[in-house]
C-alpha cells in the first residue's frame, strides 16, 4: 500500500514540475489536488500505525503537504502575473483603437439583447 503511494506521490511531482515547465494551470492544478490527496492517505494510514514506521509517514506526508503548498503559491503568483499582463494589453489595444472597441463592446450589447428579449 505505502509502494503505491510513494509510485503516486512521486508521479504527481513528476507532473507539477513538467506542467510548470508548460505553464498549463489545469494539469498544474490537477497535480497539486493529487498530491494533497495522496498526502491526505500516507497521514490517515500513518493515524492507524504507532511507532517509528508512523512517524515516517506523518513525516513525509507533510512534506508532501509544504510541497503541494508551495506549487499552489507558485502557480498563484503566476497567474496573477499572467493576469497583470492581459489587462495592460488590453488597456493598450483600448486606448490605441477606441472606436473599434466600441463598436465591439455594442455589437455584444446589441447581440445580449436579441438572445434575452426572445424569451
Amino acid at each position: 500500500m505505502f509502494e503505491s503511494l510513494r509510485a503516486n506521490a512521486n508521479a504527481a511531482r513528476a507532473n507539477i514540475n513538467a506542467a510548470s515547465a508548460n505553464g498549463s494551470l489545469d494539469d498544474a492544478n490537477t497535480d497539486v489536488k493529487a498530491l494533497v490527496k495522496d498526502a491526505q492517505s500516507l497521514l490517515t494510514a500513518a493515524a492507524a500505525l504507532t511507532g517509528n514506521k508512523a512517524d515516517e509517514l506523518r513525516e513525509r506526508g507533510m512534506e508532501m503537504l509544504d510541497v503541494a503548498l508551495g506549487k499552489a503559491g507558485k502557480y498563484q503568483d503566476q497567474a496573477l502575473v499572467k493576469g497583470k499582463e492581459l489587462a495592460h494589453t488590453a488597456d493598450v489595444y483600448v486606448k490605441d483603437n477606441p472606436w473599434r472597441t466600441v463598436a465591439v463592446a455594442a455589437g455584444i450589447g446589441l447581440l445580449a439583447g436579441v438572445l434575452l428579449s426572445r424569451k
